[in-house]
């Protein structure tokens, strides 16, 4: 037997361990394939979402962009490192004197040395990754940059063209920006390869960095210094959103001192690139130490200290003559970029009198006719109430909007109206199966639509269009009181609809059941007969929405056919969000009937930050949802989204022909923009000025309404947007009180703003009456005591002379009262705030609610008017009760308009076409009781009945002499509570009398009843 020293050794066995690695591997594979398969089916299924859309090419546009841009630069930034760290590689020394470190180092060098082409490739491919990655972002910059359009006009400092700095600088600003931090990470790799490989060498009792290492970094730093004078003639043009001065532009500083210091430093950073050039043959650290240190000095001194001595030393001390030239330059492009140049401007030399009132109401009665009573943002609760009617229904906000009604006279005119649509709420399904929720309940129906003062005799909205199945309101003689037909009523989107359904299956699909509805057909199928839904007839493609939705309901139901589609992303805001993600979005999409179907309108926005010298936009006014909260100084509203309801179908017009950056986003996707005039005449009927947009330019226009420079820098004669009157009694209207967490101060934040409003009405000027989005102004002050009112604008919505913005501005030596003021005259006025104190008691469960307070111009004079809602807190079902009108210092409260404006100016009532009168107080209990819908959901639509006795239709109530007796009875013990309280600081007096007037006007109003001789309604012509 041989010894074990004389046997022949053994073959290692790499084949197990190459085994183990490959498993490994596949392991690890199939790992990384089962966490992403959702990824991928979301991927798969967004593809078909595009597709069936017919808008597949955007989803391939967009991939490209990313795709293209990642690999370019992930390959730029490969083949940099990868470089480097070859040169690295190849230069690195044979043999180095000992040192402290060089047994970690050798170990390396031995683990790493058969493995260096490798390593190199593994860090320079994860690196050009992450590298990539980031600049796949970017996409949007990219499109805008490779399809910019000409704008054909220059910025008055260089005379460049305004489409370069919407296009071309910011992707150009990006790159170089690029270029500089991936240069640094290749530097800090390169030198960290230097150490590893010896060139380096920190504890070396000799050279510590080889001539060769010097000679690399020399070649990386020059290449930064080169990539930094790139980025200071970049700069330049950067100035031109500099934010230093009294307005952002490139102010007196920016043009007279940081001008020439970034021309100084483009100059240091070039003899910098040519020192570290020179360096790569002298090897050493005098030139580079040289260079950065002169590089810092002149950026210190020149790029910051100077600058900052001009400001503070030249130009604050003389700011209105330095800086005019260039405050004028900001007002010119800020009105451009906000697209307020063409505002027109028109005095309104304010009247005031009876008589000029009585004759102006005479001359607007379509003002008057139009005045919208029933607020949106109040009535959107008695819709819920009334015609939701199916728990699986919602109805998430009410829009206004103009349709034709029939007036008292029988002809059809444009009025306007409030409207809610139908939406499904899934959260509201008794049994959530999931048949139920995806097959079942697919869908919501129609909507319900009012006149914006049209309202029952209880204060409940007069429905012209209502209930479930749909029925439209008819006259005598059985004629539809609204020019409206819904031909598809199903919604298959909408408003805050999520999740998925299932259309064309083996299951039918319920619109609505016959429990709870006034109907005898008994429950409601359909079909799903629409071109949106996504086909999911193979195996492939429903194991693929399985993945993506988590449900393998989606695979395994035996009520999915092969015909069967999948209607998902069924929020509006979000469909288009996902079609177009490069617009920018209203916050309040509305629903419009129009071709016999329900389509949503949602205004979309392009916006851009590289404006120059125009202002940025202040967007703290807007709502939350509002896809104009980010930074912008230039804004168009040049596109319409509509969204079939039915079907999902998505349609952007292009409604704007001044916008550059449409244009380029039409030349990036060539068809997804569909001309404006392509839109048909009973939809664009419906087009509506946007309220975010309107929003943002009024709030601008208070600033930039003056044209002197000197005067904008003064700001005396700046406005602000007038202040928002509370909406419930005793609230108030001042700004809240806040204590500043650093100084523990307290502070008084401005009030809040009033909201702009729709209304139809005759603008001054104007030969008849459209649609316009109202806001008006006081005078700018920091403790919110100017409140007078100084302008107003509209922004009219009509066809024929839409997006044109027009301001009222009133003489600045009038005192005219703003809404605040007006909201003073009516809490001053003791017979209102007693009657209103009935209706509001504290503790009894009912409330008072104000609405908006509308400022209605006629002619050379205007009024007030602000509707009172009373709502209990067990029903939740706000009523309009009374009408509020206040004209100068006189004030009515009526239980119609017509009644107020008769009191107020002696108006006759039938020439504002009075119908029958909502009830006075007393003649409907406060708290609701009495009101309330049946209990089925359906609204009380209560026919006469025939065998009633008519009544006479005149109203039992005291006689008038008797009435106003009584009323002057209690404004005089109500008065003599006043000055009892003032005067004689007597509390217990004060109480007595005022209890006292109290009694006497209870006493009074439980008197007053009101009989009719037809069923309790009113007519687009009346009031509430």
């Amino acid at each position: 037997m041989r010894a074990p020293a004389d046997m022949p050794p053994r073959r290692r066995r790499r084949s197990s361990g190459r085994g183990r690695i490959v498993l490994v591997v596949v392991a690890v594979a199939v790992f990384v394939l089962f966490t992403s398969l959702r990824g991928i089916a979301g991927f798969y299924t967004d593809y078909l979402w595009f597709d069936g859309l017919g808008r597949s090419d955007v989803w391939s546009g967009m991939l490209e962009a990313k795709l293209l841009l990642g690999a370019l630069f992930s390959a730029v930034f490969f083949v940099v490192l990868y470089v480097n760290l070859a040169i690295a590689d190849r230069i690195a020394p044979t043999f180095r004197p000992s040192g402290s470190d060089d047994e970690l180092l050798r170990r390396y060098q031995q683990v790493m040395d058969r493995r260096a082409g490798l390593v190199r490739a593994s860090v320079a491919l994860v690196c050009a990754l992450l590298a990539g990655v980031g600049m796949s972002a970017q996409w949007q910059q990219w499109l805008l940059f490779r399809n910019a359009v000409e704008v054909g006009q220059v910025d008055p400092e260089f005379g460049v063209d305004l489409g370069f700095y919407l296009f071309e600088l910011p992707f150009l600003t990006v790159v170089v920006d690029w270029v500089f931090a991936s240069l640094v990470i290749v530097a800090i790799i390169t030198t960290i390869a230097h150490y590893l490989n010896g060139g380096i060498r920190l504890q070396s009792p000799i050279e510590r960095v080889t001539p060769q290492v010097k000679a690399h970094i020399s070649v990386l730093l020059g290449l930064l210094a080169l990539t930094k004078a790139v980025d200071y003639w970049l700069e330049r043009y950067q100035l031109l959103f500099s934010t230093r001065g009294a307005v952002e532009g490139a102010t007196y500083t920016d043009v007279n001192a940081q001008l020439p210091a970034i021309y100084l430093l483009l100059g240091i950073a070039l003899l910098s690139f040519g020192l570290f050039i020179v360096n790569i043959r002298r090897r050493g650290w005098v030139l580079p130490v040289v260079a950065v240190g002169l590089w810092a000095f002149v950026a210190l001194i020149a790029g910051t200290a100077y600058p900052a001595f001009v400001q503070r030393f030249q130009v604050l001390p003389a700011e209105s003559s330095r800086e005019a030239p260039f405050v004028e330059r900001n007002i010119e492009a800020t009105r451009e970029a906000m697209g307020l140049s063409d505002v027109s401007r028109q005095a309104f030399d304010y009247r005031e009198g009876t008589e000029v009132a009585a004759e102006a109401i005479s001359e607007n009665t379509e003002t008057i006719r139009n005045a919208q009573l029933l607020d949106p943002d109040i009535v959107d609760a008695a819709f819920v109430r009334l015609q939701v009617q199916q728990p699986y229904f919602q109805m998430p906000d009410v829009d206004v909007d103009r349709y034709p009604i029939q007036t008292a006279d029988g002809d059809m005119e444009t009025t306007q109206a409030v409207l809610a649509a139908r939406g499904l709420n899934v959260d509201g399904i008794q049994v959530k199966s999931w048949e139920n929720l995806h097959l079942f309940y697919t869908h919501g129906y129609a909507l319900a639509l009012s006149a914006a003062n049209g309202t029952q005799a209880n204060g409940n909205p007069d429905f012209l269009v209502q209930n479930i199945p749909v029925d439209v309101a008819t006259d005598a003689d059985d004629q539809p009181e609204i020019d409206i037909s819904v031909d598809r009523p199903e919604l298959y989107v909408g408003e805050g609809m999520g999740g998925f359904a299932i259309v064309g299956t083996s299951r039918a699909e319920v619109t609505y059941s016959d429990a709870g509805v006034a109907t005898d057909d008994g429950d409601a199928r359909t079909v799903y007969e629409g071109e949106g839904g996504v086909p999911m007839g193979s195996f492939f493609d429903r194991a693929a929405f399985a993945l993506r939705f988590g449900d393998w309901n989606v695979l395994v139901s035996d009520f999915v056919q092969p015909e069967s589609e999948i209607i998902y992303v069924r929020d509006v805001k979000d469909r288009v969000e996902m079609l177009a993600p490069f617009l920018s979005y209203d916050a309040d999409p509305y629903p419009v009937v129009a071709d016999g179907r329900v389509y949503y309108v949602v205004d979309a926005y392009t916006t851009s930050d590289n404006y120059p010298y125009a202002q940025a936009a202040s967007t703290d006014g807007l709502p939350e949802d509002s896809g104009l909260r980010h930074g912008f100084n230039y804004v168009r509203n040049s596109v319409k989204a509509v969204v079939d309801a039915y079907d999902g179908t998505v349609t952007f017009y292009k409604m704007g022909e001044d916008d550059w950056v449409l244009e380029a986003w039409d030349g990036a996707f060539p068809g997804l923009f569909t001309p404006g005039d392509q839109m048909s005449a009973e939809l664009r009927a419906h087009v509506r000025y946007p309220q975010d947009l309107f929003r943002v330019q009024t709030t601008t226009w208070s600033r930039y309404h003056i044209d002197d420079p000197v005067e904008f820098l003064e700001q005396t004669a700046g406005w602000d947007v007038a202040q928002e009157p509370a909406e419930r009694p005793g609230d108030s209207s001042e700004g809240e009180i806040v204590t500043n967490q650093v100084t523990g101060q307290q502070v008084q934040l401005k009030a809040e703003r009033m909201d702009p409003y729709y209304q139809i009405v005759k603008l001054p000027g104007d030969a008849e009456a459209g649609m316009s989005l109202m806001r008006s102004f006081v005078p700018r002050s920091t403790d919110e005591t100017s409140q007078k009112l100084t302008a107003f604008m509209a922004a009219k919505s009509d066809p024929d002379d839409y997006g044109q913005l027009v301001s009222y501005e009133l003489p600045t030596n009038t005192q005219v009262d703003g809404p605040l003021q007006a909201q003073a005259t009516i809490d001053g006025n003791t017979v209102i705030s007693s009657r209103i104190s009935l209706l509001n008691p504290q503790g009894q469960g009912s409330s008072v609610l104000f609405g908006t307070m509308l400022l209605l111009p006629m002619d050379d004079t205007f009024i007030y008017v602000r509707p009172l809602f009373v709502t209990s807190e067990g029903n939740n079902l706000p009523q309009l009760k009374q009408v509020i009108v206040v004209y100068g210092q006189d004030v009515v409260m009526e239980a119609t308009l017509p009644e107020a404006l008769a009191e107020l100016f002696d108006v006759e009532v039938d020439t504002l076409e009075q119908t029958v009168p909502v009830p006075e107080l007393g003649g409907e209990v406060p708290n609701g009781e009495g009101t309330d819908p049946p209990p089925d959901g359906t609204t009380s639509t209560t026919e006469p009945d025939d065998s009633t006795p008519p009544t006479t239709g005149e109203p039992s109530a005291p006689p008038s002499d008797d009435v106003a007796t009584e009323l002057a009875e209690v404004e005089r013990l109500l008065a003599e509570a006043d000055a009892a309280l003032r005067q004689d600081g007597d509390l217990g007096r004060y109480q007595e009398l005022v209890r006292e007037a109290q009694d006497r006007l209870t006493a009074l109003t439980a008197t007053i009843t009101t009989t009719t001789t037809s069923p309790p309604t009113t007519v687009a012509g009346g009031t509430a």
